[in-house]
């Protein structure tokens, strides 16, 4: 009988011997961690770059509103929208918890695609930018 409770015990370690945290201590980690709500977007680098491809413009117009700078790229000779580069300026906070200057969001269709975070102020000097994408 002792070989089938150690049986048991070893094959169900995590529901015999819990190591981690009790169950309150995991809820008050939740409420406190920052995941997703239903209305939220989380700031925080790592986890807005776990999640974001979840949200659609509309969602991220919602929340941070129209982007500091927004460039569109459309298919040559159309106006077919390929891809659109949004730049918001202290949306997300990094590691130590201080903010981004600028957080850009490359957009193919309606989902962010690529997630840049810089520490300027986005501007890449340049006086002309390509517009049309071509071969595309």
């Amino acid at each position: 009988m002792k070989i089938v409770w150690l049986a048991l015990l070893l094959a169900l370690p995590g529901l015999v011997f819990s190591p981690g945290k009790s169950l309150a201590e995991e809820a008050e980690q939740a409420e406190a961690s920052p995941a997703l709500s239903a209305d939220g977007i989380p700031i925080d680098e790592t986890t807005f770059i776990e999640n974001i491809h979840q949200f659609d413009k509309d969602a991220i117009i919602a929340q941070f509103g129209e982007p500091a700078r927004k460039k569109d790229y459309h298919r040559a000779g159309t106006d077919e929208l390929m891809a659109s580069v949004w730049q918001y300026h202290y949306i997300n906070t990094g590691l130590d918890g201080t903010y981004y200057q600028t957080t850009e969001l490359d957009f193919v269709g309606d989902r962010v695609v690529l997630v840049v975070f810089m520490n300027h102020d986005g501007d890449d000097g340049s006086t002309t930018r390509q517009e049309v994408v071509p071969g595309l």
